[in-house]
């Protein structure tokens, strides 16, 4: 099964307690740290596909070290698909890939440095850190992270980041810091035109 999530800013502490940015309501870094791996491991089985569309992590003095990235991130659940974003660096996707834990016989990560494509149910997925205008489309979302506060009125943008406001449209509420299915994709994705269709 293939999963999607962004923005997950692991160790990020100007982002706890009340911001206008991307509150986070956690005492510490560890708790929240702790919530998003919890949710991870609660959802992802170790045979699924995690797409973590960018911004891994970021620590007070807004250099992660990459042995803390890949302790985070060695552990988990499923193969991980790395899209860049903006807070990522090049030696960060080089560091993963040379310590790369495995996963059944194949690497457990690989990076894309600006995006891919995959199909799911005749839709097609373009998986991007900044959202992207399409224009006129048919069967084909912009699946994205990086905007953490407000939604992009379009109705084929779809942020799947960790605090993205798109996840209030679920029918059934998450746990914080939840990967998505592609099932809740497709749910996203009608709420969000009817959210936006309500707004014009």
């Amino acid at each position: 099964m293939n999963f999607f999530i962004a923005d997950t800013h692991f160790d990020h502490a100007d982002l706890l307690g009340n911001n206008d940015f991307a509150p986070r309501p956690f005492p510490s870094v560890a708790a929240m740290n702790a919530a998003m791996l919890d949710a991870w491991a609660a959802r992802v089985d170790d045979n699924d596909v995690v797409y973590h569309l960018g911004d891994i992590a970021m620590n007070p003095e807004h250099v992660p070290t990459n042995a803390r990235v890949l302790a985070l991130l060695q552990d988990l659940p499923g193969r991980i698909v790395f899209i860049k974003g903006n807070h990522d660096y090049q030696a960060l996707f080089k560091f993963l890939a040379a310590h790369d834990p495995g996963w059944h016989d194949q690497p457990k990560f690989s990076f894309h440095r600006v995006g891919t494509i995959l199909k799911d149910d005749h839709t097609q997925f373009i998986l991007s850190h900044y959202p992207m205008i399409l224009g006129i489309t048919k069967q084909t979302l912009n699946l994205h992270g990086h905007i953490h506060h407000s939604m992009v009125p379009i109705a084929t943008n779809l942020n799947v980041g960790v605090d993205a406001p798109e996840r209030e449209l679920l029918a059934t509420p998450l746990p914080w810091g939840s990967p998505l299915t592609a099932g809740e994709i497709h749910q996203l994705a009608a709420a969000k035109k009817a959210w936006v269709d309500k707004r014009n």
